[in-house]
C-alpha cells in the first residue's frame, strides 16, 4: 500500500545493534568460565575459515566500558548482547560463578548509566559442552529443567535491570546448522534427530518464559527467529505449492510454536508421513501453551525463492552454504517432493550470496503481523562485507550504509502499514567474530584492527557507517540519507 504520510518512528523506538558472547568476549578460559561447545569445535582443523576460534575475539570482556562509550557517542537507544552460559555456570548447573555474574552486572550499569537500554539474548549458541558430553545437550530432554534454571538464575540477579529478554536466538539455525547440516556443532546430520532436538528446545524455551513472567512480571521476553519470508518462481501453481511448502516447515514449523504454543497441522502430517515426527510425552502440550512470548524477535538478513521440486530433485542442505566471500559458490537447497530454492533474477547478492532485498523486511514485519498480531523487535538485521582500511584509517562503508537505509526506511513503510515495532537491532556494532567466516565478513559501526592471522592491536575506529547511524538516531529515522557529518 502506498502512504501519502507515513506516521513517524514512535518517540520510544528502540534504535539498536546487538552482538553475542562468543563473537565478541574473548577470555574463553578466564575468571571460572567452563567450555562450551563452540569452545570445543573450532579446534576442529577445517571447520571454521582459516581455522578461527573466539578465544580473544574483539576482547569486548576487557574492553566493554570502550565499546559503551562509543554506543553512547553514537546515541545508540539498546544493546542486545548475549550472556555466555559457562561463564554463570562453568557446567552448566550446578555452583554459580560469581565473577559471571560480575562481568555482566558491571556491563547492565555501564550501560544504564550511558542511557542505553540492555537487551539481553539468554542462549546464543554457546551450550556449555559439559552438557553436551553428560547427555548430548538438545537431545535430552534434561535440557528443559536445565536451561530453565539457568534462566532463572539470569531473571534473579538481573531481572530488576533489564527489561527486555531474548530466550533463544535463531533455533532454526543452531538446530538446522547443527543436526542436519552439520556445520555447527555438535556436527549431526539426521532430520529424525534434528526434529527430536528441535521440540526439545521448543519446549525448554516455552518453559523458560513461563518462569519468566512468574520472575520479571514488568519485563517482556520473546525467541529471535531467523526468519526469510518466502517467495514463489512464477505464479505456476507447482511453484506456489512449493512456496506454501516452505512457509510451512522453513517458517510455522516454528513460528507457531512460538507464538500460538502448537505445531501447524500442514507441515506436522508431512513430519509424520516422513517419519520426521518428534516424540511428543503427556503434559507437553500444556508446556509450550504456557510459554507464549510478548513479541516476536525477528533477524531479518534475505529472502528465499522456491521452485517445485521433484520428488527424484535435490537434497542439498546449508552446508553447501558460501563461507568463503567468493560470490557465486553457495548452491541450491530443498526438499525432494516439497521445494527447491532458485536465484531471483530481481535481486542482487552479497558476496557470501545472501540477496539483498530490503522490501523482504517490510513483506516480513507485515507477514508476522497478520498471522500473529505481536509486537515485533527487530533483533539483527545487517550487511556482512569485505571493509578497506584506507591509509589514513578512515573505513568509507557506503555500501553499508546504502544497504541499512533502505532497510530502516522499509522498517518505516511496515509501521505506517500497521506493524507495531519496538525497535531495530543492526548487527553489529562493532566488527566480529562471523561464526564460520572468520574476521574478514564484517558488519560493525565500529572496525576492530584485527584479522585471522593476527590480533594486532584491536583497535577500534569510526567507520563512516557510524556517524550515519548517529544521526538516524538523532532524528529518530527521520533522516536516513546517505551524507555523512564526521
Amino acid at each position: 500500500m502506498f502512504h501519502v504520510k507515513r506516521k513517524p518512528f514512535p518517540q520510544d523506538f528502540l534504535w539498536g545493534s546487538a552482538s553475542a558472547a562468543y563473537q565478541v568476549e574473548g577470555a574463553w578460559d578466564l575468571d571460572g568460565k567452563g567450555k562450551s561447545i563452540w569452545d570445543e569445535y573450532v579446534r576442529i582443523p577445517g571447520t571454521t575459515y582459516k581455522d578461527t576460534n573466539g578465544d580473544v575475539a574483539v576482547d569486548h570482556y576487557h574492553r566493554y566500558k570502550e565499546d559503551v562509550a562509543l554506543m553512547a557517542e553514537m546515541g545508540l537507544k539498546a544493546y542486545r548482547f548475549s550472556i555466555a552460559w559457562t561463564r554463570i555456570l562453568p557446567n552448566g548447573t550446578g555452583e554459580v560463578n560469581q565473577a559471571g555474574i560480575q562481568f555482566y552486572s558491571d556491563l547492565i550499569d555501564e550501560l544504564i548509566a550511558h542511557n542505553i537500554e540492555p537487551l539481553v539474548t539468554i542462549y546464543h549458541w554457546d551450550l556449555p559442552q559439559a552438557l553436551q558430553d553428560k547427555y548430548a545437550g538438545w537431545e535430552s530432554r534434561q535440557i528443559i529443567d536445565d536451561f530453565d534454571n539457568y534462566c532463572r538464575v539470569l531473571y534473579k540477579h538481573f531481572g530488576d535491570r533489564v527489561k527486555y529478554w531474548v530466550s533463544l536466538n535463531e533455533q532454526n539455525v543452531f538446530i538446522g546448522l547443527g543436526y542436519l547440516a552439520a556445520v555447527h556443532p555438535p556436527k549431526v546430520s539426521d532430520r529424525k534427530r534434528m526434529m527430536q532436538a528441535n521440540h526439545h528446545a521448543n519446549l525448554a524455551n516455552a518453559k523458560a518464559i513461563a518462569s519468566f513472567h512468574e520472575m520479571v512480571p514488568n519485563g517482556l521476553i520473546g525467541p529471535s527467529f531467523a526468519y526469510g519470508p518466502a517467495y514463489p518462481k512464477s505464479a505456476l501453481p507447482a511453484d506456489i505449492i512449493a512456496f506454501e511448502n516452505a512457509n510451512e516447515v522453513e517458517s510455522y514449523w516454528w513460528l507457531d510454536v512460538y507464538c500460538k504454543g502448537k505445531y501447524p497441522r500442514i507441515a506436522w502430517n508431512f513430519m509424520e508421513e516422513n517419519d520426521l515426527a518428534p516424540v511428543v510425552e503427556p503434559g507437553d502440550d500444556a508446556i509450550l501453551a504456557a510459554g507464549l512470548p510478548d513479541f516476536i524477535g525477528v533477524n531479518y538478513y534475505q529472502t528465499a525463492t522456491y521452485e517445485w521440486n521433484p520428488i527424484d530433485g535435490i537434497t542439498g542442505d546449508a552446508s553447501s552454504q558460501n563461507t568463503t566471500g567468493k560470490k557465486g559458490t553457495s548452491k541450491s537447497t530443498g526438499i525432494p517432493g516439497m521445494y527447491r530454492t532458485v536465484k531471483n533474477e530481481f535481486l542482487e547478492t552479497t558476496d557470501w550470496d545472501w540477496t539483498i532485498d530490503p522490501q523482504g523486511l517490510r513483506i516480513a514485519l507485515r507477514r508476522l503481523t497478520s498471522r500473529y498480531d505481536l509486537p515485533i523487535l527487530i533483533t539483527e538485521n545487517g550487511l556482512g562485507a569485505f571493509d578497506d582500511l584506507t591509509a589514513d584509517e578512515q573505513i568509507h562503508d557506503t555500501y553499508r550504509i546504502d544497504y541499512l537505509a533502505k532497510h530502516v526506511d522499509a522498517v518505516h513503510d511496515a509501521i505506517a502499514d500497521g506493524a507495531r515495532v519496538l525497535g531495530y537491532c543492526t548487527w553489529s556494532f562493532t566488527d566480529l567474530l562471523s561464526w564460520l567466516n572468520g574476521y574478514q565478513k564484517r558488519y560493525g559501526f565500529v572496525y576492530v584492527n584485527r584479522d585471522e592471522e593476527s590480533m594486532k592491536d584491536l583497535r577500534r575506529m569510526k567507520k563512516d557507517s557510524f556517524y550515519w547511524y548517529k544521526k538516524v538516531i538523532a532524528t529518530n529515522g527521520e533522516d536516513i540519507t546517505e551524507t555523512i557529518n564526521k
